[in-house]
């Protein structure tokens, strides 16, 4: 159990040993929530863009794509195609 101070400022200073295990660097965002004489800080963390499952490496956006996959390769062909014609004129 750790006893922290409050500056002037009203600030704390999480022990390093602390951010180290909880990887919070420079900048990152804590949410707190108070319940009574209860204060619990939480690390917000960005959902993981890249994770593995099963088996294959797996990239997420967030963003819900509205773009069908078989109009991303029609568009895809398209530009090839305009490229490949403009540069043999």
């Amino acid at each position: 159990m750790n006893r922290l101070v409050i500056d002037k400022a009203g600030r704390v200073c999480l022990p390093k040993a602390l951010r180290q295990e909880l990887r919070l660097t420079p900048g990152d965002s804590l949410q707190l929530e108070c319940d009574g004489e209860q204060i619990t800080l939480r690390p917000v963390r960005a959902p993981e863009r890249i994770r593995k499952e099963q088996g294959v490496w797996v990239y997420r956006s967030g963003n819900p794509s509205t773009v069908s996959i078989r109009k991303l390769l029609e568009n895809g062909r398209d530009e090839r195609h305009r490229s490949l014609v403009r540069h043999n004129k």
